[in-house]
């Protein structure tokens, strides 16, 4: 199974849920992240914060919808500017979900202020990939019980 995390710009919140499904996810579901519009570099909160939690950050660059590995099967939006672009054809048979997090990267004030915006939109992002990672065979092998499971989890903080 492949997971495709997107957002515009995949730099942070992509890339933190690529990441992190990929050190928590069981052999057999891999997942990617692309962006309709990536700026061409992943944020350096992102790449630390991840370290941090000892997630490994080799590999992980900021890429085009267009230049994926594999055809995903689950595409999932981390942005609401994501969650309302018109994807690709060739995504067109995947399962559709939309787990919005706010955009560390344009966090503002101290330091601190700025560290816990990437900790909390990793937090969410992990507490919904978790989530996912638990749902039985049953729910994955059907796709509207699939859908519906992929849109609850998206409402979990």
């Amino acid at each position: 199974m492949n997971i495709l995390f997107l957002c515009t710009g995949n730099s942070c919140r992509s890339i933190l849920a690529e990441a992190t499904f990929n050190a928590l996810a069981p052999k057999g579901m891999h997942a990617m992240s692309a962006g309709s519009r990536p700026i061409g570099e992943v944020h350096p909160r992102s790449i630390a914060l991840l370290k941090s939690k000892g997630i490994a950050t080799e590999g992980y660059y900021s890429k085009s919808w267009d230049n994926l590995s594999s055809v995903p099967d689950i595409v999932i939006t981390v942005c609401g500017n994501a969650a309302d672009e018109t994807c690709p054809a060739y995504l067109g048979k995947a399962i559709r979900a939309h787990w919005g997090v706010e955009d560390p990267a344009k966090a503002a004030g101290t330091e601190a202020d700025i560290n816990a915006s990437f900790e909390n939109a990793y937090s969410i992002l992990r507490r919904r990939i978790e989530a996912f990672l638990v749902l039985g065979s049953d729910k994955l092998a059907n796709q509207s019980e699939l859908a519906t499971q992929l849109a609850y989890i998206g409402q979990l903080v």
